[in-house]
């Protein structure tokens, strides 16, 4: 765990098809994720997430 930087939990909302989390502001900030950006989520077999923002989009 020495490459972790920030760790926290948040809640996820369902309403009908939609589909939400809230990103935490630290995240929001270190990655410099503006309206509009878009995230990649990876889905491991093990059941890890690994969640990326995307160059470039």
């Amino acid at each position: 765990m020495d490459d972790v930087e920030y760790i926290t939990e948040t809640t996820v909302t369902i309403r009908g098809s939609r589909r939400r989390t809230t990103l935490p502001k630290v995240i929001v900030e270190r990655l410099g994720l503006r309206n509009g950006d878009r995230i990649r989520w990876i889905l491991f077999r093990d059941g890890r997430v690994f969640i990326m923002k995307v160059k470039g989009g």
